[in-house]
Order: C-alpha cells, then structure tokens, then sequence
C-alpha cells in the first residue's frame, strides 16, 4: 500500500470506513509530514493534538457504526479562519497572540462533519497578494522546483500559498482557502493541486478575516476534483450569522459528478486572448477545449467585453472595502499595541498600525482611503460599482450561449520569490484571468492541466452561472480524466 499521506480526502475516508487503516494512523502520519515539512513554511501554528483527538473521535465512530462525513479526514485550516483556544492572525503582526473564543463558520463545519486540524496554514498578509511574500510569518515556499536544476525559491501563489503548499506537498489531504480575485485559483494553478471559488454567499463569512466584503468567499482545496467536492459540501450551507449566506440546500456535489458533457455547451471569451501571454499557457487552453470537446462539450466563442476593464474595477473596489474593515485594528481590544512614550490616542492608533500593517497591506489602505474620500468617491469607487455591474451582466448575456466558460487560470507559471515583488503591477497582473469571476461573485475553480518546459505546473480555469457548482465540478472532471496529471513535486524538504 501507498504511503498514507499519498492519499486523498474520499480515499481516506472510504480506507478508514473500510477497516483498511485506523484514522490514527492517518492523522500520525500526516503530523509526522508537516514536522517534516517545516522547512516550506505552510503552517503558522500547528495543532497536532486536535488532528489526533479527532482521528480518536474517528475511530471511535467506526467501531459504534456512527461515522460522519469526514472522519478520520486531517486538514489544513487556513489562518483567515477563526479558530477557538488557537492563535489566529490572518498573516500579519497587527493580530499576532490574537486567539479567538469562538470559531469560523466553515471551520465548525469542517469539525462537526468529523475533521481534524493539522494547523493553521500560512497566507498573504490580510489575503493581500499573490505570492505568499506578503505574510509577517515570511514567504511560503513552493515545494516546486524548476527543472533545469535550479534552486530558486518559487511563490506557492496566493493569498492561499500555505494551503497549496501544504496539499501539494502532502503534508495534508485538503486546505480550506478563501478567494477574493483569485486566491484559491491561482495558488492551485501554481502547485498543481484543485481548488474552488463557489457562488458568493455558499460558504459562511462568518469568524472569517474580513478583506473585501462583497468579494471573499471561502472554498476548499485538495488534490483532486471529487476530493473538492467532499469538502465543499461539508463546508457550505446557510448561515444566519452571515446576511450575504445563501439560504439553500446544499447540493449532493460528489454523488452526482459526472465527465459526461454531452449537451453541454463551453464558451471560450476572445478577451482572454491576451499579448504578453507565455505560448504554452495558449497551448494548454487550446489542449482544453479538445479535452472538453472530446467529453461532448459543443465549443462555442463568446465575448466579455467589459473584461478589459475587471482589474481597474476590482484594484478600487477591493482596497476601498479593506480600507474600511481594517479600521478596527486600533490597538486597543485585540492584537498587537503600540503606546509611544509621549502623546495621546491617535499617537497609539498611528504607531500600532504603522507597526503591524505591513508595506502592500498599507498600500492597499491607502488606495482604498483615497478613493473613498470626498472629492474621488464619484470619479474611482462609483464609477468602478458600475463597471462591476457591466462585467457581471457580460456574464448573464454568455450563459445564452453556454453552460461554463473555460480560460487559463493565470497568466503564468510560478514565478521566483522576489522577482515582482519590487513591481505592484506586475503582481497584481497574476489575477488578470480570476477576477472578472469574482467580481460577478460566479463559481470558478481551477484544474491541473499540465506542465511548462520548466517542468512546472499550469491550470485551466471553469467558470459557471452562478449556483451551478455542480457544472463547474463535472467539466473539471472532465479535463481532470483527460488530463491525467499526475505530476508532483520531488521531496526536498
């Protein structure tokens, strides 16, 4: 048998529902790989004794006929979720010691549907990036290497780079992550693993960080489409705590997957034929639309054309949301303070933020001030709101003509840590094929397709109406079997 840790979140299920292995000796073996895997800097904090109590849980409930959902699963809990009795600072100095007395919606999900934490997985400052350079706790790296035998340290992606690490590494079967432009999608593209982005009010924002309100939305993940499915149905369901949850019924996503698309249509927007693009990042997508073609899928052209305008609308509308949550991080209730010797409150507020906000996090406050200050709130954040319901009405417009759209995940294979950093737009560019779907608050999840000439991963993007995960999750499985990808990274650490 394969090592433990090679398997999946169904496979670990099913295995331990069998008798084939004890949920104990799943969680061991998993502790034993995020000790072992320190050096990738996934985890902020780990939480060996809650992953071993829940696989005791686990096994417990097998032997009394009484298993849940996901017993004797461990996974990684990304640091935007609130945990209670554990540390959690979204990825910044401002909420270092900050440990809740209540937990996340989706992370109380996870649990009750039998779970276990493994640790808090590190992530961009605040969810702001797409590298993982933006964390107070240092950078994430990539367990991928380049192929021609370089060292470099490359980005997991972000702003859920601890959790794509983590999977990618296996140092643990699925992550939640959230996803505000792109932050589940682009760190899945970028370590080879699946993740997905449901219809925006799916999964409860509830006990999660706030970034952009109108925009976060949180999604599992794992190594596999099937193994998102499992978890998106144990994360997702209305919340009366959250006024933008969804009050729906949660979908049988895994028990109704299927690669099958006949009669299916799959849109392919001229827009997203950009210059500057790598030709292998065009030769993957043309090698999807085969893919899905095979699977029964008529391939029809569509347009969006507003797209050209998604990441000047989400670059105003994301940084003047975080500028008005993050004005709760004063000093004074939670997290870290700063009291200068001399001077009075607002020498506190100024010193506390100076010192726990990082160099992009006050950049984005900054942008978000400005814009949402009197003589520019017409010009910039208005403005923008409007262009954001143009894009999203490009979107009503094409489901016309089509059931899911298919597009690159990102822009770009991984890139080194440190080569955009010195170049905001450079690295805002990163999200330029993820944002119009979030914008349009529509499901998206990104699927391995394949690897560049340096050996490293890339995606294929599915974006679906709104609700309709289940079409998103079948034509993922649909590239996923035709795909066959089955690369993963060399243990180097």
């Amino acid at each position: 048998m394969s090592a433990l840790t090679d398997l999946g979140i169904a496979a670990i299920r099913d295995g331990v529902k069998a008798g084939d292995f004890s949920a104990r000796d799943v969680a061991e073996a998993f502790v034993a790989a995020v000790e072992k895997g320190r050096g990738l800097n996934a985890f902020v904090a780990e939480t060996p004794d809650h992953a071993l109590a829940a696989a005791d849980a686990a096994d417990a409930a097998r032997a009394s006929g009484d298993l849940k959902p996901l017993s004797g699963v461990p996974l990684g809990i990304k640091d935007l979720f609130a945990t209670k009795g554990v540390q959690t600072t979204a990825g910044s100095r401002i909420l270092e010691g900050f440990t809740p007395t209540y937990e996340s919606t989706v992370s109380g999900n996870l649990f009750a549907a039998g779970a276990g934490m493994l640790g808090k997985l590190n992530m961009d400052e605040f969810a702001m990036g797409s590298s993982n350079e933006t964390s107070g706790y240092g950078p994430v790296i990539s367990p991928w290497r380049r192929s021609d035998g370089g060292n470099a340290a490359l980005a997991p992606g972000g702003s859920s780079g601890g959790s794509s690490a983590a999977v990618s590494a296996r140092l643990c079967p699925g992550a939640t992550g959230t996803d505000t432009g792109g932050s589940i999608r682009q760190p899945a593209a970028f370590t080879g693993i699946t993740g997905i982005k449901p219809t925006y009010g799916r999964c409860s924002r509830w006990g999660v960080v706030a970034f952009a309100s109108s925009l976060d939305q949180a999604g599992p993940m794992a190594r596999d489409v099937r193994d998102c499915a499992i978890m998106l149905e144990a994360m997702a369901g209305f919340d009366p705590k959250d006024s933008t949850s969804l009050d729906l019924p949660v979908p049988a996503w895994e028990a109704t997957l299927s690669p099958d698309l006949r009669g299916k249509r799959v849109g392919i927007p001229r827009e997203y034929r950009i210059d500057g693009v790598p030709a292998e990042i065009d030769a993957v997508w043309d090698q999807g639309i085969e893919w899905l073609r095979d699977a029964g899928a008529e391939i029809v052209e569509v347009s969006l054309p507003h797209t050209k305008y998604a990441l000047p609308t989400y670059y105003i509308i994301a940084p003047a949301e975080a500028s008005s949550n993050l004005a709760r991080y004063d000093g004074v209730r939670y997290g870290k303070r700063v009291a200068p010797e001399q001077g009075g409150l607002n020498d506190m507020y100024e010193a506390t933020r100076a010192a726990g906000f990082g160099a992009e996090v006050k950049r984005r406050i900054m942008i978000g001030t400005y814009v949402l200050s009197a003589g520019f709130y017409d010009a910039y954040f208005n403005q923008a709101q409007k262009v954001r319901a143009l894009i999203a009405r490009d979107f009503e417009a094409v489901w016309g003509q089509c059931d899911v759209i298919l597009t690159p995940t990102a822009p770009s294979a991984a890139f080194g840590l440190g080569e955009k950093t010195a170049d905001p737009l450079a690295m805002y560019l990163n999200d330029v094929f993820a944002v119009p779907a979030s914008l349009a608050g529509l499901p998206a999840m990104s699927v391995p397709a394949g690897l560049d000439g340096q050996g490293l991963p890339l995606g294929l993007q599915i974006v679906g109406k709104a609700l309709d995960e289940q079409g998103v999750l079948d034509a993922g499985l649909a590239i996923e079997q035709r795909a066959g990808f089955t690369a993963r990274p060399e243990a180097w650490w």
